[in-house]
């Protein structure tokens, strides 16, 4: 009987995998020719005033020049690197946090974009809210949190070490 329902089990979930793999194969599209267009900037998200590299591919166009723009730092020319293009920008320093599109443009008319997440930590930011701080002095109630849990530890330990000893007669 256990048998028969351990084969029943595997049964199903083998054909849930089948399925799966069944969808995700049909959603997959095989590249075509021309369609090998993207652009991407890494490190993303980056900190403004940080260095980030752009690296591209304009399909069969990648032996020429390509030019990126964004908002988040201006017009950037890529140069061909072993099959793609690439080249690096540095964010301004005082750039506001947001994202930003990043949009090549090849020589071949053909075009990508990406978005670069801008963060910018020198400009505050309110904290989480966690509370009145009140043990940021240690005047608050989490002094008198921390004897109250002392002194019940300790008065656990003497009920726990009189139960172990017994009543003595």
């Amino acid at each position: 009987m256990r048998g028969l329902v351990w084969h029943r089990a595997l049964s199903a979930v083998l054909s849930v995998v089948g399925l799966v793999a069944m969808v995700v194969l049909m959603a997959v599209n095989p590249a075509r020719a021309g369609e090998n267009v993207f652009v991407e900037v890494t490190p993303n998200p980056a900190q403004a005033g940080s260095r980030v590299s752009i690296r591209a591919s304009c399909d069969n166009a990648n032996n020429r020049q390509a030019e990126v723009n964004s908002d988040a730092f201006g017009r950037v020319m890529l140069r061909p690197d072993n099959g793609f293009l690439t080249g690096q920008v540095t964010i301004p320093g005082n750039k506001q946090a947001g994202d930003f599109p990043v949009d090549l443009r090849c020589a071949n008319g053909q075009t990508a974009s990406t978005v670069l997440t801008v963060l910018n930590m020198a400009q505050p930011s309110k904290g989480p809210a966690t509370g009145g701080g009140g043990t940021a002095d240690g005047r608050g109630a989490g002094s008198l949190l921390l004897i109250g849990g002392l002194v019940a530890v300790a008065v656990a330990a003497g009920v726990g070490a009189r139960r172990r000893t017994g009543p003595r007669v």
